[in-house]
């Protein structure tokens, strides 16, 4: 039976026991009409598949080094007693570029299930957790970073009322694990 509680940082190293693995198999690619000025195209393009690994990117066990998590906010998935999945959102925590400075703004900052409970309802019900909490703190819109390698994520992002809002294509250039990736920011009108 699946469960759910709100969690605070004692859970952590549960929370980073919970695979967040991407099945590549699609990118969005990106098409752009007279260089960007007749607008842009967002074509899935079939790729060899290949599995990506979020979970190297983000630890929970290091969010108190890194960051003041005070405003933030931990919800957990339980099949039984093991952990199956887990959301993160962050707010009013000066240094996170994320937030814009902005006070009405939230971040989903992280969202995983493991692959054998995909497709149960499992990332609605945490996503869900995350927007209604949110939504009790008086945040008016939630910000959600992608990829354009992670169709899925941003197809279920998209079928719960996210907007993409920004696509940027320069914003790993430094990065070279992840450089071709194209970053794209979806937004959700709370």
């Amino acid at each position: 039976m699946i469960t759910y509680k709100e969690i605070d940082e004692s859970y952590f190293d549960k929370y980073d026991t919970i695979p967040m693995l991407v099945h590549v198999r699609s990118i969005f690619s990106l098409e752009k009409i007279e260089n960007g000025l007749g607008g842009i195209l967002l074509k899935e393009t079939p790729v060899e598949e290949y599995i990506k690994d979020l979970g190297v990117f983000e630890k929970a066990t290091q969010y108190t080094q890194e960051f003041d998590i005070t405003n933030w906010a931990f919800f957990m998935a339980f099949d039984n007693e093991r952990p199956v999945g887990a959301v993160t959102v962050a707010s009013k925590t000066k240094d996170v570029h994320m937030l814009d400075g902005r006070e009405d703004l939230a971040v989903l900052w992280d969202i995983r299930v493991e692959d054998q409970y995909k497709q149960q309802g499992l990332g609605t019900t945490l996503f869900n957790m995350a927007v209604e909490w949110s939504k009790s703190k008086g945040f008016s819109q939630m910000k959600i970073e992608c990829q354009n390698n992670n169709v899925p994520a941003c197809k279920f992002y998209q079928k719960h009322g996210a907007e993409l809002g920004k696509i940027d294509e320069y914003a790993y250039i430094h990065d070279p694990n992840v450089r071709e990736e194209v970053q794209l920011i979806w937004y959700l009108n709370l």
